[in-house]
């Protein structure tokens, strides 16, 4: 089967996984989708693809002396693909000039210079920084009069049939299923109008508008009919946030429940995904029913837990029958009997289990996920917020402070802007009381009373002071120093790194820079780990912990050369928000009631995060209960396959940097 890249062969593309390439066709590979897709490796490679199709585009309309028309989505999802095209415009010299643009829409109402305003969005990441006429820019009036609104959209439609209709779209998706702002239950025919925003997708707004009350209840939309309109539509999607939705849409029958659905029925539509937006594809989930698979270890792992978790089987007790009747008589033919495929696959999952994280001493360590020595070991966890060291690994940490090795735990931003305003003034009253109390010599009022009356007029395009973010992130290394304490971490060895990216003073944050990571490399080289622990989720609302992963990787793979990264172990944890599939998992640490209760109280200490935390994203369990959920879930599943019973499991997976 040809690897196409969109258009033209590219060796990012992971259209299959775990399926041998040979001659297969395309019809085979992707028995049961839908609409065209295709699957990089990064949300970096399917932007580039995207690019190089619109970059195609513009320069074969603009070799004719036409116009080239292009409808654009907003979102995090094509700030990559905007980064790669203003990227060709300065240094390839890929000019815009013959470009029309229509947006697909704009929250309602809300002021084009709103710093939520979608208007505001497209100008800071595309067309400021290229040479686009501004006439030929098309963003719906989100600040149009109700009544003229209907108009408007009227006008909208027109304005696109002038410029000869769209030569191409671009979309990405909601986790409603949403393109543009056509929820569920959308028509098929629908045009540019008012719509009502579903309230997951105001929830997914509502840490860029500092709470979900914040968010316009209304958008400014094409319609489904406009969109299908466009001869040629690429819809991309990146992150695990979107695997379930994209396996409806691509899978799934067309139904306006799903208003991406639609796409099904375009002649030219192509869905772009990174791996983890792929997940749930039945080519990446559980490719074994699309066809002959390659059999790796990991992969056999893989299969084999999915097997158990249908059937409701430990390992142990499966048949060949059971591989037969479910997809899986490739397997047994080419690694069977069941027996045989059965205690290899128990045995690599019971060896992932330790109560030894850093390794036990004195023992052999063949079959154990650490080495035992040396012994005790220096240990780094990195923690992208003051928070995620103890949700998402507390009782690991924990024991390996317990186990006597030299944890150091490093900050990678302040969370300032995780703390709320009235949290932020409740503390400075405290330091009012007490400069009452002791007599110390701080304006401790003014400061006070300039803050409450900031906040009072504070609202979504404000920009916090410097004062009052370092106010917030003391709050946050109070709350982070408590939790080291509890655990028994010395000060010394507790490192705040404020990386730069991060203090914008708003949710947007700034790309990551060099500083960023000279700054990684400096700590690291300073420590010199035998181990490090660090966030390897993707699916942060903010994207916060993907930049932090990225640095600190960017950092290890610039300091491999060092003599001591030759002995230093990368462990990945996750965050708040998924936890790691089985076959993924390197090493697995039971533990027991009381260290439960011991990692539970570790983020007590957080105060400022408990009690309806300002982003806690669609989940409205605290963190601790999400913690507690998935640790006990993890827990429950060894003991199903077979494995001894335990209170819960943290999982990590690990990073060989070669």
């Amino acid at each position: 089967m040809k690897k196409d890249n969109l258009n033209d062969p590219n060796p990012q593309l992971v259209d299959s996984y775990h399926l041998p390439f040979g001659d297969h066709p395309d019809e085979y590979i992707r028995r049961f989708e839908r609409i065209r897709t295709h699957v990089f490796a990064s949300a970096d490679d399917g932007s580039k693809a995207v690019a190089d199709r619109v970059e195609a585009l513009i320069t074969e309309k603009s070799r004719k002396g036409e116009m080239c028309v292009i409808g654009l989505p907003t979102g995090s999802t094509p700030k990559g693909f905007y980064a790669e095209l203003v990227r060709r415009h300065k240094e390839t010299g890929l000019s815009f000039k013959n470009v029309i643009t229509f947006n697909l829409d704009e929250y309602y109402p809300i002021k084009p210079e709103h710093r939520q305003s979608y208007n505001r969005f497209m100008w800071d990441n595309l067309f400021k920084h290229i040479d686009i006429l501004p006439g030929n820019v098309n963003i719906p009036r989100g600040d149009c009069p109700r009544e003229e609104v209907s108009m408007m959209g009227q006008e909208y439609e027109l304005k696109i049939k002038e410029a000869g209709g769209l030569d191409i779209q671009i979309l990405g998706i909601g986790r409603t299923g949403h393109i543009g702002f056509n929820e569920p239950g959308s028509s098929p025919n629908s045009t540019t109008r008012l719509v009502a925003l579903d309230s997951l997708t105001r929830q997914d707004a509502a840490a860029d508008f500092y709470g979900e009350d914040n968010v316009p209840r209304y958008g400014i939309t094409m319609g489904i009919g406009s969109i299908m309109a466009a001869p040629e539509i690429y819809l991309m999607a990146w992150g695990e946030a979107k695997a379930d939705i994209i396996r409806k849409a691509v899978e799934e029958s067309v139904s306006d429940a799903v208003p991406t659905s639609f796409l099904q029925n375009h002649p030219n539509a192509t869905i772009v995904l990174d791996l983890a937006a792929a997940a749930g594809l039945t080519r990446i989930k559980t490719p074994w029913l699309v066809g002959p698979c390659e059999w790796t270890d990991r992969f056999i792992r893989k299969a084999v837990v999915w097997l158990c978790q249908k059937l409701n089987k430990p390992i142990l007790k499966l048949t060949d029958r059971d591989y037969n009747d479910n997809g899986m008589s490739y397997l047994i033919t080419e690694h069977g009997p069941s027996n045989k495929i059965n205690i290899k696959v128990f045995n690599d999952l019971q060896h992932t289990i330790t109560g030894w994280p850093g390794g036990k001493p004195n023992v052999d360590d063949t079959t154990r996920p650490e080495r035992a020595l040396p012994f005790p070991k220096k240990v780094v966890i990195f923690s992208p917020h003051p928070d995620d060291d103890v949700i998402s690994m507390g009782g690991t940490f924990a024991r390996l402070v317990e186990q006597g090795h030299d944890v150091h735990i490093a900050y990678q931003t302040s969370g300032s802007i995780a703390v709320s305003d009235d949290d932020a003034v409740r503390y400075l009253d405290f330091v009012r009381s007490f400069k009452s109390i002791f007599n110390v010599d701080f304006d401790a009022d003014s400061f006070y009373q300039s803050a409450a009356e900031f906040y009072k007029k504070k609202d979504a395009k404000t920009v916090e002071t410097n004062e009052l973010r370092q106010i917030k992130a003391a709050i946050r290394r109070g709350e982070a120093k408590a939790a080291c304490r509890f655990i028994g971490v010395p000060e010394g060895n507790i490192h705040f790194m404020n990386l730069p990216f991060y203090e914008t003073g708003t949710v947007k944050k700034n790309p990551a820079t060099e500083n960023d990571i000279l700054q990684t490399m400096e700590f690291l080289r300073k420590i010199k780990p035998h181990q490090i622990y660090a966030a390897g989720d993707l699916s942060d609302p903010h994207g916060t912990h993907r930049v932090c992963i990225d640095l600190i990787l960017e950092a290890l793979h610039r300091m491999i050369g060092d003599e001591w990264i030759k002995d230093c172990r990368i462990w990945l944890y996750r965050g708040a928000w998924q936890e790691w599939d089985l076959d993924k998992v390197d090493m697995a640490v039971p533990l027991s009631p009381e260290e439960v209760e011991i990692k539970r109280l570790a983020i007590f200490k957080h105060q400022s995060q408990k009690d309806g935390a300002l982003f806690m994203g669609s989940d409205k369990r605290e963190f601790w209960q999400r913690a507690e959920d998935r640790n006990k879930a993890t827990a429950i599943l060894y003991d199903k396959l077979g494995m001894a019973e335990y209170e819960a499991i943290e999982v990590f997976v690990r990073y060989k940097l070669a």
